[in-house]
């Protein structure tokens, strides 16, 4: 009920201010389960996709969100918690791996989960590399993995602005990705195989530089006065011998 009462009301005024424009709407499932995977470059990603879909969608969200002090922690992790998203610790492990069960039961429940799997916002409007969490969940359960890029967002509240610009939210959503070629690959191969493609869709998409560093490792490099290279032609090829074409254009 949280949820809903949250889409009804901050939701119908995101989309009276921000007017989100879809690309590729009808690649958005109905029914059923369906992993979404996406870039992230603005904590406001997940406000706008949730107010243009018409299903409930559970977010894998960092740990740090369900566990702030003061008012605005408290505030955060009313909201965050109360709308079902799922918190992960991102130092991995155990409790990463128990955050994956969660996400895998929605889906097996035929839910909507989404996923950002350069694991946290990148320092910059780049695309990093994926980590490998939803590509493991969804050839564990099988469903449909919707690549999902937001286009402007960084534009519209880049990282540490606390007022967003007022400005039309863009995003596109590609096909489904295939998950044939990569089944009866090595689990470990076929996670990172997987990831590869999901981030070559995404850079499709969004027409992002790609940098081959997590967001992470990015970050501390950022800090330190260091610019990782961009990398024009998108994650190289792991050697799993997967060849799958992306199928989404760069929409501009």
């Amino acid at each position: 009920m949280f949820y809903w009462a949250l889409k009804y009301t901050i939701g119908s005024t995101v989309k009276l201010i921000f007017r989100p424009e879809v690309a590729g709407r009808e690649n958005l499932p109905e029914n059923g389960a369906a992993l979404l995977v996406g870039n992230h470059p603005s904590f406001s990603d997940s406000v706008f996709l949730s107010a243009v879909m018409r299903r409930k969608v559970v977010y894998i969200a960092k740990l740090e969100y369900f566990t702030g002090t003061g008012l605005k922690g408290r505030l955060r992790r009313m909201v965050i918690g109360g709308m079902g998203n799922i918190p992960v610790d991102r130092a991995g492990g155990r409790k990463a791996a128990s955050t994956l069960g969660t996400a895998q039961e929605v889906l097996e429940q035929g839910g909507l989960v989404c996923m950002y799997p350069e694991g946290t916002r990148p320092p910059d409007n780049r695309l990093y590399r994926g980590k490998t969490g939803a590509a493991r969940i969804a050839l564990a359960t099988g469903v449909p993995v919707i690549p999902i890029a937001m286009l402007n967002t960084y534009e519209i509240q880049p990282p540490g602005k606390l007022i967003p610009k007022v400005m039309r939210a863009r995003m596109a959503v590609g096909t489904p990705i295939d998950l044939t070629p990569f089944r009866d690959l090595p689990s470990g191969v076929a996670s990172r195989a997987l990831t590869d493609e999901i981030m070559r869709r995404l850079q499709a998409l969004s027409g992002q530089d790609y940098v081959h560093m997590y967001a992470q490792a990015a970050r501390q490099k950022f800090e330190s006065g260091d610019r990782p290279p961009t990398c024009p032609e998108g994650p190289p090829d792991t050697g799993s011998g997967v060849v799958t074409p992306t199928g989404d254009a760069a929409v501009s």
